[in-house]
């Protein structure tokens, strides 16, 4: 790239000022005021969280449903099944999800910069980071039950978690691949995309496990049944969702006029550090959440078996309810991250009040919802009397925690926008490992205080406390001008490295 060349993309990139230039970026067009920009954003990340939250409902289904097919097999297929998925979550999708998450800074910046095509290059190379990851995943996996025996699991369960790991991992790449796909896709504003794709495939994912469980003699599986129809699945999401990017994308890029599409080339394997970089702290900040709701059910084993049972049916209710703020959360980054991209400084701060406002009126109806109905709830799950009342007890701090989940996650998907994993890795970590797990451990184990299962919660809500108002601070304190500066300057050194002397020129017109 020569200097006139640079010269010419740094100018498109921040414009000449003149005389009629403003120094700041004016709260909102004259003919607009704040009320009207705050409805339009409010309007717009409903429509796109709607899509999103279709898109995760479904894809858990995809987990769900083969624990449900396999838990009519037997109890020890019950308890070998959720020690696989288990510890499928803590060693692979979580670092998938965490690693993926580095996206969520560079797409939707980069879709509405003036070089969308940055979009499908840093696409191409979170497929190669994620690639080289798996291969300790893989060999984790394969040696899962020496690992699980050495942790002292059941030999019978140790088996037949290894088991599902060994087949569902026909899946892990595509898993990986379609964890890129859906930010590839939202980035754009193709939000549907994803959900029309996982709609597909969930009913055929339902009615595979049927039959390769309990179908025919001559089709039916057994066990082993459940995870190859899963594994199957994901295969079936990549499938459609490549053919969707091949006869569907090209339509949505003519009316845009412009498209994500980058020729693979020498600069897809090209800086990769930033990737790594984001995708490690992005783990940090997703998997050690993730990681401190397992400890909190091993501590839950602890207690009693009927706590255990309670504490099972209260994060299957927790985990429902969230879906709304993650879906929100997702949308929430895209927004502020393509707003960025655009120089939107004066519009992007709107965005964020208008997603807290969602996440304040989500968690109200969510929390509502829970205690009209907790005392008749847990017994879609249990027969136990026992087993529904302690699950009642807790649950109004399951509903004051929705709030504080709410803030803590848009929160944490402001933080992505930014490109700011780390912070939010530091929030998590200290919030659940320094300040939330102690406390809930002190509450339910100390002698003289022994609160049991409610004592976990209190715990467990005070580090969402604490994230949420540690991340909002942050979030209150940032320079909206300065971000999109350093947006600015991270497209620039993209252009400039893949258009260095030696380095295979990309494809940009």
């Amino acid at each position: 790239m020569d200097q006139q060349d640079e010269a010419t993309w740094t100018s498109a990139l921040h414009p000449s000022p003149s005389e009629h230039t403003p120094l700041l970026h004016a709260p909102t067009d004259k003919r607009e005021s704040y009320g009207k920009v705050f409805c339009e954003e409010l309007i717009t990340l409903i429509a796109s969280g709607l899509p999103i939250l279709g898109t995760h409902i479904f894809e858990h289904s995809l987990i769900i449903t083969s624990v449900v097919t396999i838990g009519h097999l037997s109890t020890n297929a019950l308890a070998g099944v959720a020690l696989g998925s288990m510890t499928a979550g803590v060693s692979g999708f979580s670092i998938i999800y965490g690693l993926s998450s580095a996206l969520d800074t560079l797409l939707p910046s980069a879709w509405t910069s003036q070089k969308p095509e940055l979009v499908g290059l840093w696409t191409q190379r979170m497929i190669v980071v994620e690639a080289i990851c798996l291969i300790p995943m893989f060999v984790i996996w394969f040696n899962s039950e020496n690992i699980l025996l050495w942790l002292r699991q059941d030999p019978e369960i140790a088996r037949l978690a290894a088991t599902y790991l060994y087949w569902i991992s026909l899946g892990l790449p595509a898993y990986a691949f379609n964890s890129i796909t859906r930010r590839y896709f939202q980035s754009q504003g193709l939000f549907a995309a994803p959900t029309r794709i996982v709609i597909v495939v969930a009913p055929v994912n339902a009615f595979m496990n049927w039959l390769l469980v309990w179908g025919p003699k001559p089709i039916r599986l057994g066990y082993i049944g459940a995870p190859i129809a899963t594994a199957l699945s994901f295969n079936l999401i990549s499938l459609l969702s490549i053919a969707y990017g091949f006869w569907v994308l090209p339509a949505w890029n003519r009316q845009n006029k412009k498209s994500a599409w980058h020729p693979i080339c020498r600069g897809s394997f090209q800086n990769l550090g930033l990737l790594f970089h984001l995708g490690l702290a992005g783990v940090a900040q997703i998997a050690s959440e993730w990681w401190a709701w397992e400890l909190a059910g091993l501590a839950a084993s602890q207690i009693s078996p009927l706590a255990l049972a309670a504490q099972s049916i209260l994060l299957a209710t927790g985990s429902t309810a969230a879906q709304g703020v993650f879906a929100l959360e997702s949308a929430c980054s895209v927004r502020i991250g393509n707003l960025l991209g655009e120089g939107r400084a004066d519009r992007a701060p709107v965005a964020a009040i208008a997603a807290m406002v969602i996440g304040l009126a989500s968690a109200t109806s969510t929390c509502a919802v829970l205690l009209a109905f907790r005392k008749s709830w847990a017994y879609m799950f249990t027969d136990d009397p026992e087993v529904a009342a302690l699950y009642a007890s807790i649950l109004p701090l399951v509903g004051l925690y929705q709030f504080f989940d709410a803030g803590k996650a848009l929160a944490g998907g402001i933080l992505r926008a930014r490109g700011k994993q780390g912070i939010g890795a530091l929030l998590n970590l200290s919030g659940y490992y320094l300040v939330g797990m102690p406390l809930g451990l002190l509450l339910t184990f100390h002698p003289k205080i022994e609160l049991g299962l409610r004592g976990l919660w209190i715990g467990l809500t005070v580090s969402l406390l604490y994230c949420a108002a540690g991340g909002g601070w942050i979030c209150a304190k940032t320079d909206w001008d300065e971000e999109v500066r350093r947006v600015r300057a991270r497209i620039a050194k993209e252009w400039n490295l893949t258009n260095e002397p030696g380095s295979l020129r990309v494809g940009y017109e």
